[in-house]
């Protein structure tokens, strides 16, 4: 039998207990990987669908094997142990995916300074983190990727002005991968960023912005199959890039998107920090299917 290019690599993913994070430990769960669910959740969320155990269960049943794992991204010792576990347990760390992200949408005036700093510790702080913990365990892996689910850095005044606190915390992901991948790159490591193109129907979405915006957005499984590709590239020389879900698609062969849509008969609409400018790949179009 052919191996598949995940069959019993390890994937520790921040975030993995529902949404975006679940799905990419989903589609190497198909391949046969090991996958590390570190989240926060435990106990069912009155709002939010997963734990991390009905995670854990979804990735075993896909033919993957599961370390479910409660972690505060935020907590320096937390996370030392939580790698450190995950490594002894699965024998090593191929791929690590930043995937937890905080998330506030809202101007100066009226952001509170502890969801600013939640922001700032989660996602910037947090990714850096995790990155600088699971360094000496990468470097031993034959192909070591780390994945930030971050948007190309752009300094267009009108992604800072709606969200400044949000904006900076985000930007602070990319600028690990700015940094990271050339200071890796003699290790191996590729560091890469990857966003969506449009917007995302997860539950975070419909809590944050709201259910209109579902019907015009993408399923999760296009960051996850986008994900699932760049693991499958080569981490000595893809490296360093900013790239969005339907590009990285496009470059493996996928020629229509539509599948992905959520309704086909609604247009679809451009996440943030996407500029409109930005080319489309055959294939894919913001407009309604016909």
């Amino acid at each position: 039998m052919t191996q598949t290019p995940l069959e019993n690599q390890t994937l520790f993913i921040t975030g993995a207990s529902r949404g975006i994070g679940l799905e990419i430990a989903k589609r190497a769960a198909r391949d046969g990987a090991n996958i590390v669910v570190a989240a926060k959740t435990m106990e069912p969320h009155p709002t939010l669908p997963g734990t991390i155990f009905t995670a854990a269960d979804e990735i075993e049943a896909l033919g993957g094997k599961a370390l479910p794992l409660q972690l505060d991204v935020r907590d320096d010792k937390a996370v030392e142990k939580a790698v450190a576990q995950a490594a002894q347990h699965f024998g090593g760390i191929d791929i690590l995916v930043n995937n937890a992200s905080a998330i506030n949408l809202a101007n100066t005036d009226d952001v509170q300074m502890k969801r600013f700093d939640l922001m700032h510790q989660v996602n910037t702080r947090g990714t850096y983190l995790m990155s600088k913990t699971a360094l000496p365990y990468l470097r031993k892996s034959a192909n070591a990727h780390i994945l930030m689910l971050s948007p190309p850095l752009d300094m267009d005044a009108k992604w800072f002005a709606p969200h400044i606190a949000y904006t900076m915390a985000k930007f602070g992901m990319s600028m690990c991968v700015l940094g990271l991948a050339e200071e890796v790159r003699a290790d191996g490591i590729a560091v890469n960023a990857l966003w969506p193109r449009t917007t995302v129907a997860t539950s975070a979405v419909q809590n944050v912005i709201g259910s209109a915006l579902m019907n015009s957005s993408r399923t999760p499984e296009i960051m996850a199959d986008a994900a699932y590709a760049i693991f499958c590239r080569d981490a000595s020389t893809f490296t360093g890039n900013f790239v969005l879900d339907d590009e990285v698609l496009a470059e493996a062969g996928v020629s229509n998107f539509d599948t992905y849509r959520v309704n086909p008969s609604c247009p679809l609409q451009i996440d943030m920090f996407v500029q409109n400018s930005r080319p489309f790949p055959k294939g894919s179009t913001l407009a309604a299917v016909k």
